[in-house]
């Protein structure tokens, strides 16, 4: 059965709590964790890259010289791809990267990728994760106090608005809801600061 420490706010263990081993227990699926962060990157694509193809560019379709008789090489309009300033052969044009994955693909990944993390030891858990006031410092002191250098991905279980503006400017620090993590999300980062709330919510939600 996984674990995680528990830590208060004030940054002292207090404990440890068993994880669900449906959840943070399985063997994770490599083969899908890449199929999953393959589809968030590709849907993360804007796809607005374009170019001008020869029958695009602004040129004259009047043959520069005649054909034979001039010892240069034979020429049929200036917009030719071979020539500078010409159109560009099979040139991009807008498109939509995006594609879908199966649901089952969707959550196997994320419990696979929840798993790695449990058996890295990098799931931290919190008794009541809550500031009082908007502070980084303040907040930043709490993480350093719990282990937690570098980046991190701080899961609370619904949208705390004092925990998102402490947390936004600090380098590496991502702050997320438990019903929207994504196995991109985790995977890039380093630990993982979960409330409790959050926890149940997770386990409830994704069991």
């Amino acid at each position: 059965m996984p674990k995680a420490n528990v830590f208060n706010m004030a940054g002292e263990k207090i404990g440890e709590i068993e994880l669900s081993e449906a959840i943070f227990g399985i063997e994770p699926n490599k083969s899908v964790l890449h199929d999953s962060v393959k589809n968030h990157l590709a849907n993360c694509r804007q796809g607005t890259q374009s170019a001008l193809t020869k029958g695009e560019v602004s040129y004259t379709t009047r043959k520069p010289w005649r054909q034979k008789g001039t010892g240069r090489a034979r020429a049929g309009y200036a917009g030719s791809p071979v020539w500078y300033h010409g159109g560009v052969a099979f040139a991009p044009k807008p498109r939509d990267y995006s594609y879908t994955l199966n649901k089952k693909v969707k959550r196997l990944a994320l419990k696979s990728a929840l798993s790695a993390k449990a058996a890295e030891a990098e799931i931290v858990v919190v008794d009541g994760l809550k500031l009082d006031e908007v502070k980084t410092k303040t907040f930043k002191t709490f993480l350093t106090k719990i282990g937690v250098e570098g980046k991190a991905l701080v899961v609370t279980e619904n949208v705390d608005e004092v925990v998102v503006k402490s947390a936004r400017n600090i380098a590496g620090v991502t702050t997320t809801i438990a019903s929207i993590l994504s196995p991109y999300m985790i995977l890039t980062s380093g630990k993982m600061v979960v409330d409790k709330a959050a926890l149940a919510k997770i386990e409830e939600v994704y069991a």
